[in-house]
This record gives C-alpha cells, structure tokens and sequence, in this order.
C-alpha cells in the first residue's frame, strides 16, 4: 500500500473507519454491537482507535518483513 496518511473517523452510522487521508472509502471498519458499546462504557471509540493502531503498527512490520507468519490450512482460532 502507498504511504499516505491515514485516519480514524467515526462515520454518520456509529461505525469506526481507518482511511486514507485524501480518499472518503474506508480501507477497514469497525462496527461495535450495542451490547458492546454499552460494556464499553461509551468509550468504543477509544477501543477502535487502540485496534486500528496496533493493526497498522503490525501491518507495517510485515511490509518490512519483520513478522513471520505460518501457512497453515487449518481454520485458526483469533482470540
């Protein structure tokens, strides 16, 4: 991916989108359940803004090829 800079917006919907900068379509989103916002105590934005950081951190260590990554075809569990 070019290097641009990006942002973390809260859409008209109540969803959380990381974007380019210069560029209105979202490159990921975040859509917190009702249950989720209400066990967050209202700070959902805070939780998205904390995921989305730690991704792009991460994505950039494996652009640099600093993340070894097995390939495995069995589903793995993300947890």
């Amino acid at each position: 991916m070019p290097t641009s800079f990006l942002e973390i917006v809260e859409l008209p919907d109540g969803r959380i989108a990381l974007r380019r900068a210069d560029d209105e379509e979202a490159l990921v989103v975040l859509d917190f359940s009702e249950d989720a916002k209400a066990f967050l105590q209202g700070q959902h934005v805070e939780v998205a803004k904390a995921m989305l950081n730690v991704g792009v951190q991460m994505a950039g260590r494996m652009a640099e090829g600093d993340f070894e990554h097995e390939e495995d075809e069995q589903p793995r569990v993300l947890h």
